[in-house]
């Protein structure tokens, strides 16, 4: 598409839509149709999907089978909205989800429904750690990122993001993630602020932990620090909240980011691919002696889409019911750590450092702006990709785990030709 096509196309958005948007700045051209890993605009360019909704189409775009289920259900005049009300839906993804995730990982969870969003689930589970030990501190990590509405937003370390809260942001404190300083094992300081009654930190209600980190750089926690931090949790009465909105669903390789590293949260949010066809969705899964609310004491007008849980029921049964799609997602993570690591090894001049885990990887650059260059470059050449971390260092992927090993293929030989470019239009050397 020619620049002079792209920014026609987008007068529609520029002249009636608000500032605050982001991404049809990053990916200027107007999308009409989506299968699959690729995406086309009105012009017919095709797209390879590194972003994939920002990790809310797991399993694609228009899968074949979530859509027949979906429609046959709109064409039976099923419920659409009911609140929380019982409804077949509803009633059919509590018991899959129960049958083929919690119950073949040993899991015991009650399963809330606090709206439809990622933001929905943090603020209920921030709501529920403070019910339940009756403290009102919260302890989040270096580089979270948990969501935009206030008490999210407490817990988000971004400043650009905080900033926008536009009042102070209380009941939280930061703490280092796993690595955050070179040579210090934070676990072991954040344990001795804890014994430490002058440290002038009061033992939290919860710590809020990503295991790997995806706003905020794809920063992967070591199980071993998982595994302290738990410790920690239950040694001092602290409920410990894993954030699985984004590496949750199987993007880290297991369907809970957590399973590997062996620890039991007390409670889990999860949201985005939850709902399998890009329907607005989330849960927050907490051990049932932690149910201690009250009748609609936590609510919300679309904590029950049930659009979203034909879809949700049937993402579960097509893709977890056996160890299948698990191992294939952890053979395209081996994939793409390979042949990223064959970029960084090629292109010394971007200081390129591979992160993260199964298909949730990125190149952190050490040259200031370049990863935003080479996904600009990217897109120009076919390719939706987005940056990450508190500078934007990061060249981000988040293709669907459905992709082909040869869409995967493409996809990182167009970040190769990108990074040429950006090289060649700097003059980096190495």
């Amino acid at each position: 598409m020619s620049v002079f096509v792209q920014e026609a196309s987008m007068k529609t958005f520029e002249e009636l839509e608000s500032k605050v948007r982001s991404y049809s700045r990053s990916f200027p051209t107007v999308f009409e149709k989506s299968k699959g890993y690729k995406l086309w605009d009105v012009d017919g360019n095709e797209y390879i999907d590194f972003f994939a909704g920002a990790g809310t189409l797991n399993y694609g775009h228009n899968n074949d089978l979530m859509k027949k289920k979906l429609i046959e259900y709109i064409e039976s005049d099923g419920i659409t909205h009911s609140l929380d009300m019982g409804t077949i839906a509803r009633k059919n993804f509590l018991e899959t989800f129960n049958d083929v995730i919690l119950k073949p990982r040993n899991l015991e969870y009650k399963v809330m429904f606090p709206g439809p969003t990622g933001t929905n689930t943090v603020e209920s589970a921030l709501k529920l750690a403070r019910k339940v030990t009756g403290r009102d501190l919260v302890i989040s990590f270096t580089n979270g990122f948990h969501g935009m509405t206030m008490g999210s937003l407490a817990v988000t370390g971004n400043a650009s993001k905080r900033a926008g809260a536009g009042t102070p942001l209380t009941n939280a404190v930061a703490m280092p993630f796993d690595n955050y300083m070179d040579g210090i094992d934070s676990a072991a300081y954040i344990e001795k602020l804890l014994e430490d009654s002058s440290s002038g930190i009061d033992i939290p209600a919860a710590f809020i932990v990503e295991t790997v980190q995806g706003e905020g750089g794809i920063n992967a926690a070591s199980f071993e620090w998982l595994r302290k931090i738990e410790a920690i949790a239950k040694r001092f009465d602290i409920l410990l909240i894993i954030d699985d909105v984004q590496a949750g669903n199987g993007r880290t390789g297991t369907f809970f980011s957590f399973e590997k590293a062996g620890i039991d949260p007390d409670i889990v949010c999860l949201s985005k691919s939850i709902g399998g066809y890009g329907m607005p969705m989330a849960i927050t899964l907490f051990k049932p002696e932690h149910d201690i609310w009250g009748a609609g004491e936590h609510n919300g007008t679309f904590r029950g889409n049930n659009m979203a849980f034909i879809t949700a029921t049937e993402a579960i049964k097509n893709f977890w019911a056996n160890d299948e799609f698990e191992e294939e997602i952890q053979e395209k993570g081996e994939f793409i750590s390979d042949k990223l690591a064959d970029l960084i090894v090629k292109y010394p001049e971007i200081q390129g450092e591979l992160r993260g885990r199964g298909m949730m990887k990125g190149i952190a650059c050490g040259v200031d702006g370049v990863a935003e260059e080479v996904c600009k470059e990217a897109f120009k050449r076919g390719l939706i990709m987005e940056t990450s971390g508190p500078s934007d260092e990061v060249a981000k992927l988040l293709p669907p785990l459905v992709i082909s090993k040869d869409g995967l293929a493409k996809g990182i030989e167009i970040m190769d030709v990108s990074i040429q470019e950006v090289i060649r239009k700097r003059g980096l050397s190495a």
